[in-house]
């Protein structure tokens, strides 16, 4: 199976190895991976920021640089859904209205594509330890992404999952919201933190960096003894 892979600006920039073990996965699923070194964005920071017309130019570019692909897949369910639900208002009523529909059919989220498309659970994954799963908003809410993950930590050799309280609330990233209500946003990730140390965790797992980056700041600034894993990262430990 062919597959395209986007890979969102925050994990080119800061996390590339989520990236590299994504790949690793599914080159294990004996998918043909495919990396268009053209992509760029897919829109969402300046559309959530008011700059439409910014970011339909931004989406225009990603429409050509995925134009024609299989399957689409990327480690983070924020830029799926916001391909999934947002392209069509963008480009309403447009030439590209068809094009849109299309391509959201076509991307998927990386644990979705392992549960749904290719139905494998088992990657043979180990990691020793405690973990609990955060379920971002992006996943739960816009992807409709809630057993699938949990499908695939459950197979993780020595992974022991354990659910936190108030497991579906914000992390309180939110994009640009971390930035204008900085003060909300790191009560959110008290609160989320406090839950996932309740369980006994060592580790939070999440579908989205974004949720991660914005708890391990946190972490880090507390000194907590909690550390954050891509689920990607997951299940390419433990093999070769």
């Amino acid at each position: 199976m062919k597959v395209q892979i986007f890979i969102p600006c925050f994990i080119d920039q800061l996390y590339p190895q989520t990236a590299f073990n994504m790949i690793k996965v599914l080159e294990k699923a004996t998918c043909e991976v495919v990396y268009n070194t053209n992509q760029t964005c897919c829109g969402q920071p300046a559309f959530n920021a008011g700059f439409w017309d910014e970011s339909r130019a931004v989406c225009s570019k990603f429409l050509k640089d995925f134009e024609g692909a299989d399957y689409i897949v990327a480690p983070s369910a924020s830029c799926v859904g916001f391909v999934r639900n947002y392209y069509s208002k963008i480009f309403d009523n447009s030439a590209q209205h068809n094009q849109v529909k299309d391509l959201g059919k076509r991307i998927y989220e990386f644990s979705e594509f392992l549960t749904d498309i290719l139905k494998i659970e088992n990657f043979g994954a180990e990691l020793n330890g405690k973990a609990t799963y955060h379920d971002s908003c992006a996943a739960l809410r816009e992807c409709k992404i809630k057993t699938g993950p949990r499908k695939l930590l459950s197979h993780v050799k020595g992974l022991q999952l354990v659910e936190m309280n108030d497991v579906e609330t914000c992390c309180g990233f939110g994009g640009t919201f971390a930035v204008k209500f900085d003060a909300i946003s790191a009560g959110m990730a008290d609160q989320k933190l406090t839950n996932a140390l309740e369980t006994g965790a060592e580790y939070i797992i999440s579908t989205d960096i974004s949720c991660l980056m914005q708890l391990d700041g946190f972490i880090k600034n507390k000194k907590l003894p909690i550390k954050t894993m891509h689920i990607a990262d997951v299940l390419a430990s433990g093999w070769e």
